[in-house]
């Protein structure tokens, strides 16, 4: 680990250029499939694979999957506010809302508003930020909790995100009691996997309950990501990753991959984990890394038991605002290569793209569509899935 860098790969038109040549909102999804994506990342002889150890069992709970709820409310502020390249912080949602409108909002203003009731007043803060903000109704966000078996017995508990809005996280967390967890100091550490809104804007509500718990960040947060980390009042240590793969405990690592991502954000972390008898399991928060990116790294330098791809978990970004385009079906077509023993999918995978593999017959793990979940054909917000 190591401090935030800031190099030339922060220059997120260069990066992206492509990834927006057919269109603002229709390339949100394609883009993580085009060269300019895949040239960040680095390749290395599968003979060079990494023994990492094993775990006996993974359980995935889904606190929420649903980070937003009106895809045409938040592309059309999207789009409004200047399209895919424009700098999230300003585009105006809570809680960097200053009252101003689309495209007028500021880091700085938004969070000043608010820095003296985080965490711990988050219903006045949100309320406040429910009139200096857009649309304050749409924002939910992604989080899970995850709790990793290890050969001997122990168990270990994880947060993977923490969501977007302070109100529905809050709640969120109330009803599958990770704010209990949290202020029993039962989590050991939370993994932001990328700086954006939905998953990232909630942090307040996991400091709330628990202002020590150890957060891990990919080093490619902008310097407002690291000072609304300090603002919510975090004191615990911060884990800033700069290299590939990062152990956390055997048969556990954090994978980095470097990616330039809508509304100026770089990189995303995603966890992995080798199943003793079963083979790997992958956790992703949004996998702008694309799908097929992920697999072939994981594949080529991991060593996991039976050479096998076990599992997958989360968003797969594939069509996350149902902007389906025929390239994505020789995506869903060619992950059947993997043989995956269970997908479960959500969030950014989209409605459409959960539709089709269960058309295809893949192995599946259905939800219950409780909780404002779209489909029953994905897990939904409080289900979960054991790996």
């Amino acid at each position: 680990m190591s401090e935030q860098k800031t190099t030339s790969r922060r220059d997120f038109v260069m990066g992206a250029a492509t990834g927006i040549g057919a269109g603002a909102i229709g390339a949100m999804g394609l883009y993580s499939y085009t060269p300019a994506a895949y040239k960040h990342f680095v390749s290395l002889p599968r003979g060079n694979r990494e023994e990492f150890g094993a775990v006996r069992s993974v359980k995935i709970t889904n606190i929420s999957e649903t980070s937003w709820f009106d895809n045409a409310t938040l592309m059309g502020d999207i789009q409004a506010a200047g399209g895919l390249l424009v700098n999230q912080y300003t585009i105006g949602w809570p809680p960097f809302g200053n009252g101003k409108g689309i495209a007028r909002g500021s880091f700085e203003s938004g969070l000043e508003s608010i820095r003296k009731m985080i965490p711990g007043n988050l219903e006045e803060a949100w309320a406040l930020q429910s009139k200096l903000g857009l649309h304050p109704e749409n924002p939910g966000g992604f989080s899970c909790l995850i709790e990793v078996e290890s050969l001997d017995g122990t168990l270990h508990k994880y947060l993977l995100d923490s969501g977007w809005s302070f109100d529905w996280m809050d709640k969120a967390f109330k009803r599958e009691k990770i704010d209990q967890m949290l202020a029993a100091h039962e989590i050991e550490a939370l993994f932001l996997s990328h700086e954006h809104w939905d998953h990232f804007w909630g942090l307040p509500v996991t400091v709330k309950y628990d202002d020590r718990i150890p957060i891990y960040t990919h080093n490619g947060f902008y310097k407002e990501g690291l000072q609304y980390i300090a603002a919510t009042g975090h004191k615990g240590k911060l884990f800033v990753q700069d290299k590939p793969i990062e152990r956390i405990i055997p048969g556990m690592v954090v994978v980095k991959y470097d990616v330039p991502i809508i509304n100026r954000v770089f990189g995303e972390t995603s966890l992995a984990f080798n199943i003793k008898d079963k083979g790997l399991l992958s956790i992703s928060g949004c996998n702008h890394q694309g799908i097929l990116q992920c697999t072939s790294f994981l594949r080529n330098n991991l060593k996991y038991d039976n050479d096998k791809f076990y599992g997958i978990y989360g968003g797969l970004h594939i069509s996350p605002f149902e902007d389906w385009d025929p390239k994505y079906d020789d995506l869903v077509i060619s992950l059947k290569q993997y043989e995956f023993d269970k997908i479960g999918c959500n969030h950014c995978t989209g409605v459409i793209t959960a539709h089709k593999f269960v058309e295809r017959g893949y192995p599946v793990v259905k939800g219950t569509a409780r909780f404002r979940s779209k489909t029953a054909d994905y897990l939904g917000n409080g289900d979960t899935i054991v790996f």
